[in-house]
């Protein structure tokens, strides 16, 4: 018996496709974005000068045609936007897939389902939640654990990743994130049409295991090289 609310063609159907595709493309947007990021943290192999300079490039890129910070600012709105198209689209999702299931069926999917399918909505809820800490750590609050300045961005990083369980948070947060991308680029592959057979499920699953080692694992390289001594003022 069909599902009545996947009904081909009814407008619900349509609803929720593009609440998938919504969520594809913010995700990607994320990725993009992520691999940038990621690059960019490992200018602190270079040394101190390398990395402040990187830092200070960044608020000047696009001058005179672009105000001091302005490219920065293009980045941050377009991420903002991601956000909050991204979580609407999984609530949305989320209440839709609650009101269709009855709890037996919710048990029977469980038990065939991967830990990152599983985690992917309080995993998503604790990226959230980093992504503020984050955000408060190095960017709009710049805490430093040692009591040492925070405007000296090099010094910043490497003063909080020495803090053992600053950099615990981080490697934890990290975790989330790779179980995140694991299951949510072979879903956004889904979405996108991009499984069609068994050979391209299988390499969307390669993709997905692919970018979250690359990602995850590069961002873990600098608050581990931190904590062991590779990295020092």
């Amino acid at each position: 018996m069909a599902n009545p609310t996947l009904v081909t063609g009814s407008r619900s159907t349509h609803s929720t496709i593009a609440l998938k595709m919504l969520m594809a493309v913010s995700g990607l947007i994320f990725i993009g974005y992520l691999l940038a990021h990621m690059y960019g943290n490992t200018k602190v192999f270079a040394g101190h000068d390398a990395f402040n300079d990187y830092a200070h490039h960044l608020r000047t890129i696009g001058e005179p045609m672009l105000p001091h910070e302005g490219l920065l600012w293009v980045i941050r709105v377009v991420l903002i936007l991601a956000v909050v198209a991204h979580v609407g689209a999984a609530v949305a999702l989320t209440r839709r897939a609650q009101k269709a299931r009855t709890t037996k069926y919710v048990v029977k999917k469980n038990k065939g389902s991967s830990l990152a399918s599983r985690t992917m909505r309080w995993g998503g809820v604790a990226l959230f939640l980093f992504i503020i800490w984050h955000l408060i750590n190095f960017t709009v609050g710049k805490v430093n654990p040692t009591g040492g300045a925070t405007n000296d961005p090099y010094n910043l990083v490497v003063d909080n990743f020495e803090t053992w369980w600053i950099t615990l948070i981080y490697l934890a947060a990290l975790f989330a994130l790779a179980m995140h991308l694991l299951h949510g680029v072979w879903s956004a592959c889904q979405t996108l049409g991009f499984t069609n057979s068994a050979r391209s499920r299988a390499r969307a699953k390669d993709a997905g295991l692919l970018v979250a080692i690359v990602i995850a694992g590069g961002f873990a390289l600098v608050p581990l090289s931190v904590l062991f001594g590779i990295v020092e003022k």
